[in-house]
């Protein structure tokens, strides 16, 4: 038989495919990717750095989502909350890769370039150096946890009745729907508040 108009096999391809067995199992391995994709484990390696490398491409294609527009709005923190609304609904897309992209360093170029404009406009404004990188990290903190509280159920509270916790019952009763927005918002607007505070004191 000749060779195939069409590749059987691309990092697109390849992208697609860990990103679908994270979205249904929360892992991956490569000779899975394979026997999904129907090509043997070693023609997978011919096409990425090895599985550290599919993990790139799915950090990639998971960042693609977020608007890299947001450093562009002014002032710096409506720029702050607009990337992590967007960083948010990015990776609530994706809930089961949140663990796997958290614990495995970052390389991939184009995510690199995310955290660069973070850098350069926290340091524009006039945080130190060695604040940057704090407020980034426990930004993305929020960010994260918020995501997987989306993926979560709407109510995580059962109880059995309604006389044994009588105020928790009473205070579920008024929540509504929306929760995980609503505590998200919240937790952002104080985040972005005590961040401001911390600029302003520097000011004075």
């Amino acid at each position: 038989m000749g060779r195939p108009r069409t590749p059987l096999l691309d990092r697109e391809r390849i992208t697609a495919t860990a990103l679908e067995l994270i979205d249904e199992k929360g892992e991956f391995s490569v000779p899975q990717m394979a026997r999904r994709l129907g090509v043997q484990t070693g023609s997978v390696y011919h096409h990425v750095d090895g599985r550290g490398g599919v993990v790139e491409l799915v950090r990639e294609r998971v960042c693609a989502a977020i608007d890299s527009a947001a450093f562009d709005v002014e002032p710096w923190d409506a720029a702050m909350t607009a990337w992590a609304r967007s960083y948010r609904a990015a990776f609530a897309a994706h809930p089961r890769a949140i663990p796997l992209l958290m614990t495995t360093p970052v390389r991939a170029p184009k995510v690199l370039e995310h955290y660069e404009r973070a850098v350069r406009l926290l340091l524009g404004v006039g945080f130190a150096m060695t604040e940057v990188m704090t407020v980034i990290t426990a930004l993305e903190n929020l960010v994260l946890g918020s995501a997987l509280d989306l993926a979560a159920p709407e109510t995580m509270w059962e109880l059995p009745d309604d006389t044994t916790t009588p105020r928790l019952a009473e205070a579920l009763a008024a929540v509504g729907t929306g929760r995980a927005d609503a505590a998200f918002e919240l937790a952002l607007g104080a985040f972005i508040g005590h961040a401001r505070a911390l600029l302003d004191a520097k000011e004075a």
